[in-house]
């Protein structure tokens, strides 16, 4: 009794301290005590020993990469200030194993305790993809076209890897940019250019206020003379038969001076 109670607690101990769990989003791979990576992955939900060798774990599903401070050239020559991105990529589980064993190491990057396939491999394609989507839009133009930029980005990822012959292993799910910035001086050339249109708008808008003003006025001048007579003539009649209608005694003085008297 007391030797099957002592293996009861060497099999747990073993299991508390020599084992390693498979979660669920990730495989393993066993790396035996001669540091040979063995075929196979190690499915998630599995129970498997470290005593002797070790496993490694590979997340494998909704990868995100993420690409910050970027400063890619724009169509216009302009150099962004900053571009920010994330690239999720995913691995076909069944292909972890090869991946890692036949790739080169660097294309891989640990964090954390757990190895990301092909991380770094994606991280380079991404950076490349990106530069090469802002050449096609000027700088300000960009945060416009977001959304066409991140199927291009996509678009020319998965392209490169169909070319390395690995579509089969890594799928691009999303791209997003998350910020677009031109640089300040191609801001201010900007700023700069509205405040010019602006300016001569209210310029037109004052040139031709002023010839609209110069029409009225010379039409006024045309008219004046005729406008003068007809007062007159309107003046005269009304003092004609005021004296007509007996309603006005007045002394008319002609332009000979000689009075006249209109009695009342």
């Amino acid at each position: 009794m007391k030797r099957i109670l002592t293996l009861s607690i060497l099999a747990a101990a073993v299991l508390a301290t020599g084992c390693t769990r498979i979660e669920t989003g990730e495989v393993g791979v066993r790396v035996g005590f001669d540091r040979q990576i063995q075929p196979g992955e190690l499915l998630p939900g599995s129970f498997n020993q470290t005593m002797i060798g070790d496993v490694l774990t590979f997340p494998v599903k909704d990868v995100n990469v993420v690409l910050e401070n970027m400063t890619p050239v724009a169509k216009d020559n302009s150099t962004m200030k900053d571009l920010d991105a994330v690239v999720v990529y995913n691995i076909n589980p069944q292909q972890v194993s090869e991946l890692y064993a036949t790739k080169n190491k660097s294309f891989h990057a640990e964090f954390r305790g757990d190895t990301y396939v092909m991380y770094n491999y994606i991280v380079q394609n991404a950076r490349n993809a990106i530069y090469k989507a802002a050449r096609k839009y000027e700088a300000l133009d960009m945060a416009d076209n977001r959304t066409d930029m991140e199927n291009f980005i996509k678009e020319e990822i998965a392209r490169n890897l169909g070319e390395e012959k690995l579509d089969g292993s890594i799928t691009i799910s999303q791209v997003m940019i998350r910020n677009v910035l031109p640089s300040d001086t191609v801001v201010e050339s900007a700023n700069a250019l509205v405040r010019s249109k602006n300016e001569l708008k209210q310029k037109e808008v004052e040139v031709k206020t002023a010839e609209a003003e110069s029409r009225r006025m010379a039409a006024l001048a045309n008219n004046s003379g005729a406008s003068i007579a007809f007062m007159q003539a309107q003046a005269m009649l009304n003092i004609s038969e005021g004296i007509k209608n007996g309603q006005v005694q007045t002394i008319v003085v002609p332009s000979n001076f000689n009075a006249l008297m209109m009695p009342k």
